[in-house]
């Protein structure tokens, strides 16, 4: 019964903006690490964005290089959902996104679909 659900994938321009959302059930998402991957046709899976624990130490945010200053992950524990606001969106940014935790085993979402073009 433990599942993440992404949504918020889209069209968009060069400069724009999506959020994404990742909403769990089955578990608490602020008791676990929660990642955002990306994995087009013919590109390496990289990892984009990663939200450790509530209780963890220091700064709980790790970010791919190629989004650091754009990208922000966020978590609304009232919601159990974890976010990523993607903003000056570039045409590489296009992929699919993928929303991963790790529990009792790791779960992946269906994953949603972004695409930055003119």
């Amino acid at each position: 019964q433990k599942q993440v659900v992404e949504s918020g994938g889209g069209l968009v321009q060069p400069g724009g903006s999506l959020r994404l959302s990742c909403k769990a059930s089955g578990f608490s998402l602020d008791e676990f690490s929660v990642g955002w991957f990306r994995r087009a046709p013919g590109k390496q899976r990289e990892g984009v964005a990663c939200i450790s624990s509530s209780d963890s130490e220091g700064s709980p945010y790790t970010y791919a290089d190629s989004v650091k200053g754009r990208f922000t992950i966020s978590r609304d524990n009232a919601k159990n959902t974890v976010y990523l606001q993607m903003n000056s969106l570039k045409p590489e940014d296009t992929d699919v996104y993928y929303c991963r935790a790790v529990v009792d085993r790791i779960y992946w979402g269906q994953g949603t679909q972004v695409t930055v073009s003119s």
